[in-house]
């Protein structure tokens, strides 16, 4: 096609990571909110973005002893991430690495006592992490289970062959999960510097009004989550479906970058897997829906 690019038609991208994220929901007086964090401004994964707990696969998520620290097999949780070509155990390593990074990153601690299926000291577990000890060693010392009962996979994002915001690829795994109520969800001071719960919509109107910055993953799950008022609503619609797939597609059209997404008929997926645009302009290092601010929404 004339307006690719060449480096798009030419270079081999770089491979994808392994990766999850988990979108923590509550609800509020005003309906649902999302917890969202600023990425340390010096980091090299999406430095001063907003975005959602998460990190890469790390090897020892696939060696935890899942059957003394899982609340499910990993064949069910391999039946529930919808993903065939992958094995139970990097299934489920998934969810794992899904709950450690929320923990890691947020301070909330998807699980109980292994013994007793009481809830969890949080704080306690939080000490023991930053005194050093491994997530495994701590699920381990303090005799707990990880509840993955209580995240449900949402989507999966594969980042375009040629990315836009970082030279790194990554294939995420997001997940939703209401936080418990006993918990606090609080940024690291380390990794992310702010954190704040909002509203999607009032998340997307301060990404448009340039208060924070997003990239679009966040961008494009926040259109989605707009669409419903509750947590229950959001987890009922995850279980009830596929996780979709979307790896975007892009080109260039005049000084722009556009990424397009399934459904759009410049991807060769052609059944949409999103509400709202299929397509995004990225411009002075911003992305913008090419219909106007609304579009996300219709």
């Amino acid at each position: 096609m004339t307006d690719m690019s060449p480096t798009e038609q030419t270079s081999p991208p770089p491979p994808a990571r392994p990766a999850a994220t988990v979108v923590l929901l509550r609800d509020a007086p005003g309906g649902l909110e999302v917890f969202l964090m600023r990425r340390h401004g010096e980091s090299d994964v999406l430095g001063g973005a907003y975005v959602f707990p998460g990190g890469k696969l790390d090897a020892d998520d696939a060696r935890l002893d899942m059957a003394a620290h899982l609340d499910q097999a990993p064949d069910a949780l391999h039946q529930a991430l919808g993903e065939p070509e992958l094995d139970a155990t990097t299934a489920a390593s998934l969810y794992v690495a899904a709950l450690r990074e929320a923990f890691e990153e947020s301070g909330i601690l998807f699980a109980e006592d292994a013994a007793t299926a009481s809830a969890v000291d949080a704080d306690a577990a939080a000490a023991r992490l930053r005194g050093g000890q491994s997530f495994a060693a701590l699920l381990a010392a303090m005799g707990l289970r990880l509840r993955t009962r209580d995240v449900a996979p949402w989507s999966r994002w594969v980042t375009p062959h040629v990315p836009t915001m970082m030279n790194k690829r990554f294939d995420t795994r997001f997940f939703v999960a209401a936080v418990p109520s006993d918990q606090t969800a609080r940024h690291d001071n380390f990794e992310t510097t702010h954190s704040v719960w909002l509203p999607p919509r009032t998340a997307l109107e301060q990404y448009r009004d340039g208060l924070i910055t997003m990239a679009a993953p966040q961008i494009m799950s926040l259109a989605h989550l707009a669409r419903h008022q509750r947590v229950d609503s959001v987890l009922g619609a995850a279980r009830a479906r596929r996780p979709p797939v979307i790896q975007p597609a892009s080109f260039t059209q005049g000084e722009d970058r556009i990424l397009c997404y399934p459904g759009d008929p410049r991807h060769p997926v052609a059944e949409r897997a999103l509400p709202g645009p299929t397509r995004l302009r990225f411009r002075a290092q911003r992305f913008e829906p090419i219909d106007g601010f609304e579009s996300l929404f219709a």
